[in-house]
């Protein structure tokens, strides 16, 4: 059997090369390996081949013809990447099979080879249409909540927060199926490559966005909302030693911010907010706020009489600071 180094072998000439550097600047499908003729005639050739007319249109587009474009144009202005924009995104004909192989590439080892891994993210994302959902809305979170991300296969390719939710949507499923020994085994995988552990029994709605994502810590128990956002450092922690319902319960539309301790089988209500390094033991209302060393609440009586849509609620606005500027000790 090949060594764990093994990497898929679906590369352009190599770095460098006069043919190289004509692959890197063609605007055709991802098979092409024609010459270029003019940048500008080249993109608006590739666009023509997926469909779009002109930028605007790109907007109606789905998410993983966006991706493969913004690849594209990331490939003709950057050779030294285009390689690994190749092997990683325009060789692959879905958005699953991308995803599936640069997790595999990431979270391979010298005894957990990166071609089972493929085809264990691969047949996952395949059969489970809640995962394709759910990874979708996740990659609409990190554009639209970070100002720092530049595009959607920025996102896919470099936020480790990103892939360490997906691949945990692929442990919680072996989870789920009694398959507990690889998902504990993918777990601390993902551990030790993201530094994100959330246990495999932990359950995870779809538009979450773990921002930086160093230090993130879940528990078995622990459910999530949709359209959480959680910063570095955070902890949903049990109490107890024993088998029971012991972590944290988040609403929809929740932001945690960085430092956060959530500990024992509270509930935090939807569109609720924790502050950075908030030491949480209690249960946080709908539409609270939640500072300080035990953790005290504030309450929004304005939304209490008149609850803010979800696309206000702070998870999505990432509004760390309103409620809590105003709380004196």
């Amino acid at each position: 059997m090949a060594s764990s180094s093994l990497r898929f072998s679906i590369s352009p000439p190599r770095l460098g090369d006069r043919n190289h550097i004509e692959w890197t600047r063609s605007g055709l499908d991802h098979c092409s390996m024609r010459p270029r003729s003019h940048g500008a005639a080249d993109r608006r050739q590739f666009l023509c081949c997926a469909g779009v007319q002109d930028d605007l249109a790109k907007k109606d587009m789905d998410i993983w013809q966006l991706l493969r474009i913004e690849a594209m144009e990331q490939s003709q202005a950057e050779p030294y990447l285009a390689s690994f924009l190749y092997a990683t995104v325009l060789s692959h004909p879905s958005l699953e099979r991308s995803l599936a192989f640069h997790l595999a590439n990431k979270l391979a080892n010298m005894t957990l080879l990166s071609t089972q891994l493929f085809s264990l993210f691969s047949e996952t994302f395949s059969a489970d249409t809640s995962i394709q959902e759910a990874m979708r809305e996740d990659m609409k979170a990190f554009r639209e909540r970070d100002p720092a991300c530049t595009s959607y296969v920025h996102g896919m390719l470099n936020y480790k927060g990103f892939l360490a939710c997906q691949a945990h949507r692929v442990s919680h499923r072996l989870w789920r199926q009694h398959r507990t020994g690889l998902a504990l085994a993918l777990q601390n995988r993902i551990s030790e490559v993201f530094q994100v552990d959330i246990h495999p029994g932990a359950q995870v709605g779809k538009g979450m966005f773990l921002d930086h994502a160093t230090g993130v810590v879940v528990g078995e128990t622990a459910t999530i909302g949709d359209n959480v956002s959680i910063l570095h450092h955070v902890t949903l922690g049990g109490t107890g030693n024993r088998c029971m319902d012991r972590h944290p319960k988040v609403g929809n539309g929740v932001l945690i911010g960085a430092g956060a301790t959530l500990l024992g089988p509270i509930k935090v209500g939807d569109g609720a907010k924790i502050g950075a390094c908030t030491l949480v033991l209690i249960d946080v209302p709908c539409y609270c706020t939640a500072v300080g060393v035990p953790a005290r609440i504030i309450r929004n009586t304005a939304a209490a009489v008149t609850p803010p849509p979800p696309c206000d609620f702070p998870g999505q606005s990432m509004d760390h600071t309103s409620e809590i500027l105003d709380y004196v000790i």
